[in-house]
């Protein structure tokens, strides 16, 4: 007869262990330990077997009489349902060893050796959030073109394209990493251009002044109402115009007074090379200006009350927000700003895009190039801080002109 759900439940051990049988090879194994387990005896190729279905209450009688039915099936057709499972298993534990996700995770590994701390993990929350949902549990092999198109497209519903692009990019990395490895044959993310397939960027163009506000704001932020370590950061800011990052981010051991120079280290610039910032006299009196400032933790902008933390980076922003300048300039200004001046004075173009770390360097030439014409970007550098220094103290955009080579 065969067995119900109430006759399982109730069945109890014995001094043996003894079966309980559901008919077709299907029969309940009462241990004498107490556990209740499904069992299918058949033959295959004239040899007696046993499979196993999982234990009771974990795998009920009706699931394990789906269990039974599908390996007859099997066995119906001629194939022997234990090796068949175990194939499977097999092929889900390759599946799994070789999915996006866990490629993606050996590849940022990989990747990640020369970044910095907080571009690694932010590269990995984007992953996390935007790739793995998607394509995580993948065979990486397995993935192809169209899958990616769905996902970009899906995040480009966000209207977050910059992020659809470089989750783009990022997809594209892992899987030249996965074919340097045998791990995949093709690269579909290289089947797909951005344009084929997102909205074009709309143009931004960085909030800033044009030359003839600048003694105006040059005079906002000299009275400037807020804290005094705000207003010493916008000028340092408008005297050596690096990335807002890159300012607020400054500790004092990269400073040489003396020498008037800043050494700012690889891993805190984009290029991920060091930079050179030479000082003007103004620049190093407002560094002498701040030294009361310095904390325990090494900041020149300490940001909280503990000085454990830098400057916020929307503090500069902000301070030029309550002066009025909302929309009308914000801290990268100061770099276009700076740009477009020292172009007009005829300052040579690669001493300008030098300074602002803009030309890019290879891992060979790196310790070499950010020294690269040093003294002139020095003589341009205070050029440029007796300008802003005029400009301020007489109201008028004076013209000065580069020194002759």
């Amino acid at each position: 007869m065969a067995l119900t759900d109430i006759a399982v439940r109730k069945a109890k051990p014995a001094d043996k262990a003894f079966r309980m049988p559901d008919g077709g090879g299907l029969y309940l194994l009462v241990t004498t330990g107490g556990s209740k387990l499904w069992r299918w005896k058949y033959r295959f190729a004239g040899k007696e077997k046993l499979m196993a279905f999982g234990a009771y209450p974990d795998v009920a009688l009706a699931t394990a009489r789906d269990r039974h039915s599908n390996a007859r099936r099997l066995l119906a057709d001629g194939q022997d349902p234990m090796v068949k499972r175990r194939r499977q298993k097999l092929e889900q534990r390759t599946a799994h060893a070789n999915s996006f996700k866990t490629v993606a995770m050996i590849w940022h590994t990989h990747w990640k050796k020369g970044k910095t701390d907080r571009h690694a993990a932010y590269v990995l929350r984007r992953m996390e959030a935007d790739v793995f949902p998607t394509l995580g549990p993948r065979p990486i092999s397995a993935i192809e073109a169209p899958e990616l198109v769905r996902m970009i497209k899906a995040i480009e519903s966000r209207n977050a394209l910059d992020i659809a692009r470089r989750a783009l990019q990022g997809v594209d990395q892992v899987f030249r990493y996965a074919i340097a490895h045998g791990l995949a044959t093709r690269n579909p993310a290289k089947e797909i251009k951005p344009s084929d397939i997102l909205r074009p960027a709309e143009s931004i163009n960085l909030a800033r002044v044009d030359a003839k506000e600048l003694p105006k704001l040059l005079r906002a932020m000299e009275a400037y109402q807020g804290t005094n370590l705000t207003r010493l950061a916008m000028k340092l800011m408008a005297l050596t115009f690096v990335r807002t990052s890159e300012l607020i981010n400054a500790k004092w051991p990269e400073f040489d007074l003396e020498n008037a120079r800043w050494d700012i280290p690889p891993e805190r610039m984009k290029m991920r090379t060091p930079h050179i910032v030479p000082l003007s006299r103004q620049a190093v009196q407002l560094l002498e200006d701040l030294r009361p400032f310095a904390g325990e933790h090494g900041w020149v902008f300490p940001g909280t009350s503990s000085g454990k933390k830098p400057m916020s980076n929307n503090t500069i922003l902000k301070a030029l927000e309550r002066m009025g300048y909302k929309g009308r300039m914000t801290g990268h200004g100061f770099r276009g700003l700076a740009s477009t001046i020292l172009h007009e004075q005829g300052f040579p173009h690669e001493h300008i895009e030098i300074q602002l770390a803009h030309i890019p360097r290879n891992d060979v030439s790196a310790a070499y190039n950010h020294a690269l014409y040093l003294e002139p970007r020095a003589k341009m550098m205070q050029a440029w801080a007796d300008f802003l220094e005029s400009t301020q103290r007489t109201g008028k955009v004076l013209p000065f002109r580069a020194p002759a080579a």
